[in-house]
């Protein structure tokens, strides 16, 4: 997985953990264990009764063993989302 993401480097993507967190953020490094160093970051909280929320964390590490999926972020298509008015129940943990 680890050289999947080198293309990712200094790009912004959104990341999906394990327990169900969604971050964006740029990413600005990794490890072997696929520990993640994303820089202006922040965490999108859903909820199905009130618009999601952007809890801004800046720099912020997120451990390799609770990372789930990576994707490069389309920032354009990123900006026309109406955080206001999106509503979405929260991502269920994964359970292995």
């Amino acid at each position: 997985m680890t050289s999947g993401l080198e293309s990712f480097v200094n790009r912004s993507v959104s990341i999906i953990t394990a327990d169900g967190r969604n971050f964006i953020g740029t990413l600005k490094g990794f490890d072997q264990s696929v520990n993640l160093v994303v820089e202006e970051s922040h965490e999108r909280v859903f909820s199905a009764g009130a618009p999601a929320a952007q809890v801004v964390l800046g720099l912020h590490l997120i451990r390799g063993d609770n990372v789930a999926v990576v994707g490069q972020l389309d920032e354009a298509q990123d900006a026309r989302v109406d955080l206001n008015t999106l509503r979405a129940d929260p991502l269920p943990p994964v359970v292995f």
